[in-house]
């Protein structure tokens, strides 16, 4: 009986254990740019990587619901611009088509539901918009 007990208690830590994203919360994971300086124009490409913070691997299939461009950084809020999803062949890896419209600091603010994750994830990116 001790036996049995003490497999099953073992099974139960290597189920815990191998199931870190399960555990995980919406703080757990935050955007990055994949780089920090962007061509300003009307087709201007903004890269953005998901991490899981926990185990450090990007979080490929979410689906990013909301975006707001916008030059908050640059006490400029009210100067937004359209943010269009483009695909993507790296995983983890999210897209967007913007229009810098001018040169300065963007704020890209997205929310996301990560598969398994009940809580919406919501972060923001600093993208510089240079001529």
């Amino acid at each position: 009986m001790q036996q049995l007990i003490g497999a099953f208690l073992i099974a139960c830590a290597f189920t815990v254990a191998g199931d870190r994203d399960a555990l995980a919360a919406a703080k757990d994971y935050v955007f990055e740019a994949t780089k920090a300086n962007v061509k300003q124009g009307s087709n201007a490409i903004v890269a953005v990587r998901l991490l899981n913070t926990t185990s450090g691997e990007a979080v490929a299939n979410a689906v990013i619901f909301q975006m707001r461009l916008d030059m908050s950084p640059d006490n400029m809020g009210g100067m937004t611009s359209k943010v269009t999803p483009v695909a993507s062949d790296e995983p983890g890896v999210y897209r967007f088509k913007v229009d810098l419209t001018m040169a300065g600091r963007w704020a890209l603010k997205l929310a996301a539901k990560v598969p398994g994750e009940p809580e919406t994830v919501r972060g923001e990116v600093i993208v510089v918009g240079a001529e």
